[in-house]
C-alpha cells in the first residue's frame, strides 16, 4: 500500500487555523445569544452620564467591549461581531503556533525543523479546544475576542525578552491589558509576561537591569488603555466612582449574591463544566503538565513558571466565577496550548543529547514517552472537537429551536409603536428579537438581583407612568428569592392581563386594554436555513 504523505509542519498550522475557522459555522446558523444581544442593546443605546457608564442599561463590562460591539454593528450589523470573532480565532491559532515556535527555538534551542513540529502540534490543540461545540462555537463573547490578544501578548513578551526590546515589551503590555478590557478576568497575558521577566532575572542576575527595563515598558503599555478609559470618562462626564463600580466594584457584590442564593442550576453547570473540560481534553492536558512540572522547571524554569502561573490564575478565575457558564472555559485555551508546547519542547531531539551530559537511556526513553502521550492528547482534543460539531449539527437538525428568538419575534409582531417590554429573569435575546425598548435597566438576572435585590425598582416601574406595555416571565418570580415578588405578582394581577404562555414556556402579560392582543409564534417550526431564517 502506498504511503500517504503527511502535510508539512507549517502547512499543518494553516490547516489547523482553517479548521478552527470552519468550526465556527454554527455561529452562522443561530440567532444572537443572550450576552451578544445584551451587549448590542447596550451599545445601540449608549448614552453615558454621571451616574451610569452606559445610560439606559447596566452591564458590568469595561467600555472597550461595548465600543467594539458598537463599531462592529456600525460596520456590518448585529452579526458582524461573529465574523470578527471567527477571524480572531484564526489569528489565535496562528499566534499559538508562533509562540510555541518561539519557546522551542529561543528557550529550548531546538533546531528549526523540530520547532516547526512543536508549533504544528500546538496549533492543532489550540484549534481543537477553541473549536469544540460544547464550549461554545456559536456566540462571539469577550472570551473569544480576547484570547487572540492574550496569546499575542505572550508571543510579544517572548520576542521582547529575546531582543531586549522595550518597544515590544510596551506593545505586549498594551495588548495584554486590551484583553482585560474585553473581559476583566483575562489577565493571562499580564501574568505570563510578569512572571517570565521575574523568573529570567532570578535565573540570570546579569539580566536584572534589562528585565527591569522591559518590565517598566510593559507596565507603561498596560497603563495606556486604563488612562484612555479614565480620560474618556472625564470627557463624557461619567463619575469615576461609577466607572470603578461598573468595571471592578460590582463583582464582589454579585459574588455575595451568588453565595447567598445557592442554585441547583449553578451546581449542575459546575458538574457539567468539569465533565466538559475533561471531555475536551483540557483536564487531561493540565494533569499531564502538572505531573511533569519538576522536569520542566529543571529544563526551562522561567518559561515553565510563567505558563504555570498563567494557568493557575485562569483556573482560579473560572472557579471563582460562581456561575460556571461553559464559555468560561475559552479563557483556559491559551495556557493549555502553551503547556502542550512546553511538554513537546521537553522531548529529547533524536541524535542529540538533551542535556550537557548524555542522559541515562531509561530517562531518555521516558521523555520520548512523554512526547508520544502529549501528541496522543492533542489527537484526542481534535477528535473530541470534530465529534462535538457533528453532535451539534444532529441536535439542531433534529428540531432544536431558538424559542427565545421565536418568543421575542412574536411579541414584536403583536406590538404597536411605542410599546415597551420587560423580560423578568434576564434574557436579552428575547428583548432584542422583539425590537422593543426596556424601561428597566437590567437585561441580565445577576445585575437585577444585585442592584435591585428587593425588586423595589421594578415594583415602582410597574406602578408608575412608564410601566412596560409587555411583561415576560422568563423564569418564576421567586426563582432566587421571595423578597419583593408579592408586590410584583399583585401588580401583574392589578394592571396586566395574561396573554399566553409563548412557546409553552414563557408567560406573557400585557397592560390591560379593551383589545386583548394575540400572539402568533412559529415555535413549532424547526430552525433551518441559518440566519436566513430570521424575519424582519
Amino acid at each position: 500500500m502506498p504511503r500517504i504523505p503527511l502535510p508539512s509542519a507549517r502547512l499543518t498550522v494553516w490547516i489547523a487555523a482553517v479548521a478552527a475557522l470552519l468550526a465556527r459555522y454554527p455561529s452562522a446558523m443561530w440567532p444572537l445569544r443572550p450576552d451578544e444581544a445584551g451587549f448590542l442593546l447596550v451599545a445601540r443605546t449608549w448614552a453615558p452620564r454621571a451616574d451610569s457608564v452606559y445610560g439606559a442599561y447596566f452591564v458590568d463590562r469595561p467600555p472597550e467591549i461595548i465600543a467594539l460591539v458598537r463599531l462592529a454593528d456600525w460596520v456590518g450589523g448585529p452579526y458582524a461581531l461573529r465574523v470578527l470573532a471567527a477571524l480572531g480565532i484564526v489569528g489565535f491559532v496562528l499566534l499559538a503556533a508562533a509562540t510555541a515556535r518561539s519557546l522551542a527555538t529561543d528557550a529550548a534551542q531546538l533546531p528549526r525543523e523540530r520547532a516547526d513540529r512543536v508549533a504544528a502540534w500546538t496549533a492543532v490543540v489550540a484549534a481543537g479546544l477553541v473549536g469544540n461545540a460544547g464550549v461554545d462555537v456559536v456566540s462571539a463573547k469577550g472570551e473569544h475576542l480576547g484570547i487572540p490578544l492574550v496569546m499575542g501578548a505572550c508571543w510579544l513578551a517572548l520576542a521582547a525578552l529575546r531582543r531586549s526590546s522595550t518597544s515590544l515589551a510596551l506593545l505586549a503590555g498594551l495588548i495584554a491589558m486590551l484583553a482585560v478590557g474585553l473581559k476583566q478576568s483575562m489577565v493571562g497575558g499580564l501574568v505570563f509576561g510578569g512572571v517570565l521577566l521575574v523568573g529570567t532575572a532570578l535565573g540570570d542576575h546579569s539580566r536584572v537591569r534589562s528585565c527591569a527595563r522591559l518590565g517598566a515598558a510593559a507596565a507603561a503599555g498596560a497603563l495606556v488603555p486604563v488612562v484612555a478609559t479614565v480620560v474618556w470618562a472625564l470627557v463624557v462626564g461619567v463619575d469615576l466612582g461609577t466607572l470603578w463600580y461598573t468595571v471592578v466594584g460590582f463583582r464582589p457584590d454579585a459574588d455575595a449574591v451568588l453565595d447567598a442564593q445557592p442554585s441547583s442550576n449553578i451546581d449542575a453547570r459546575a458538574v457539567k463544566m468539569v465533565g466538559l473540560a475533561t471531555g475536551t481534553g483540557m483536564v487531561l492536558v493540565i494533569a499531564w503538565f502538572v505531573l511533569h512540572l519538576v522536569p520542566l522547571v529543571r529544563r526551562l524554569p522561567a518559561h515553565t513558571a510563567a505558563v504555570s502561573a498563567m494557568l493557575l490564575v485562569d483556573v482560579v478565575a473560572v472557579v471563582q466565577s460562581g456561575s460556571f457558564w461553559m464559555t468560561y472555559l475559552v479563557v483556559l485555551v491559551p495556557p493549555v496550548a502553551m503547556a502542550t508546547a512546553l511538554l513537546l519542547v521537553a522531548e529529547p531531539v533524536p541524535g542529540q543529547p538533551a542535556e550537557p551530559e548524555p542522559e541515562p537511556l531509561p530517562r531518555r526513553a521516558h521523555r520520548w514517552t512523554v512526547g508520544a502521550i502529549t501528541r496522543g492528547l492533542v489527537v484526542f482534543t481534535a477528535l473530541s472537537s470534530a465529534t462535538s460539531l457533528v453532535a451539534w449539527w444532529e441536535i439542531t437538525e433534529a428540531g432544536h429551536r431558538p424559542i427565545e428568538y421565536y418568543a421575542g419575534e412574536a411579541i414584536g409582531r403583536a406590538a404597536r409603536p411605542g410599546d415597551t417590554l420587560v423580560v423578568y429573569g434576564g434574557r436579552a435575546d428575547i428583548q432584542w428579537a422583539s425590537g422593543l425598548r426596556s424601561p428597566y435597566p437590567h437585561l441580565w438576572s445577576l445585575p437585577m438581583r444585585t442592584l435591585d435585590p428587593d425588586l423595589s425598582e421594578l415594583g415602582d416601574l410597574l406602578t408608575g407612568p412608564a410601566a412596560p406595555t409587555w411583561f415576560v416571565e422568563f423564569t418564576y418570580l421567586d426563582t432566587w428569592s421571595e423578597t419583593g415578588t408579592r408586590r410584583i405578582s399583585e401588580e401583574l394581577i392589578e394592571r396586566y392581563q395574561y396573554v399566553t404562555t409563548v412557546c409553552g414556556q414563557y408567560r406573557v402579560y400585557h397592560l390591560k386594554s379593551l383589545e386583548r392582543p394575540v400572539l402568533e409564534s412559529r415555535c413549532s417550526e424547526p430552525w433551518r436555513g441559518g440566519l436566513a431564517s430570521l424575519r424582519d
